[in-house]
């Protein structure tokens, strides 16, 4: 069935859709279910993978990271289905917005990095792969998660141009910039030459 047109209402529904699949806090709820702590009292405080990470379970921290990329992929793919190619891009942004800013969080969620890839995957395949593939390089070169997702993040726009994927610039620079400023606090903390480890417990 092809994908009805996008009315201004349809629009809302699917970021309204999609702030609510990307607010969904895997990572608190497996670290409750797992007994692994409150994520709010270790590391960074953040719902994110790397924080999961923190509490010693690698089984945890990839189940996150798994989930929370698949909320942006299906918030992206389940839009564009139904509704077009605007409809995703908007509940792609939305899923960002909600994994960051959850109602149910009180508005403090996490980074959004792996959020990020998985609707960067399918908003673009080729882009998503090299945001993937800058990440990991970042990873294996600086063995600091922050650095890796600043460099993710920032190579996707050029990733855009280059690859001439479609009308993807502006929603990728917003989510940039999104990712910078959920990341303020680490940019300080990699100034001061702080900033921990991967796997590393603080």
């Amino acid at each position: 069935m092809p994908p009805i047109e996008s009315s201004i209402a349809v629009l809302m529904l699917w970021t309204v859709i999609g702030y609510l699949l990307g607010s969904i806090p895997f990572g608190m709820v497996l670290a409750k279910s797992m007994n692994l702590g409150n994520l709010r009292d270790i590391g960074s405080g953040s719902i994110g993978a790397t924080n999961v990470l923190r509490t010693g379970s690698k089984k945890a921290a990839a189940l996150t990271l798994v989930l929370d990329a698949l909320k942006g992929a299906v918030a992206v793919l389940l839009a564009r289905s139904v509704a077009g190619e605007d409809a995703a891009q908007l509940a792609g942004l939305a899923a960002m917005i909600g994994h960051c800013y959850p109602v149910w969080l009180k508005f403090n969620g996490g980074k959004g990095v792996a959020t990020f890839l998985g609707l960067a995957l399918a908003l673009s395949l080729p882009v998503g792969i090299g945001c993937c593939l800058a990440w990991l390089a970042g990873a294996a070169l600086f063995r600091i998660s922050s650095m890796a997702s600043l460099i993710s993040a920032a190579a996707s726009t050029f990733l855009v141009v280059l690859l001439d994927t479609g009308p993807f610039f502006a929603l990728f620079a917003v989510l940039t910039l999104l990712i910078f400023w959920r990341h303020r606090s680490n940019i300080s903390r990699l100034k001061a030459g702080t900033e921990p480890k991967i796997g590393q417990k603080t």
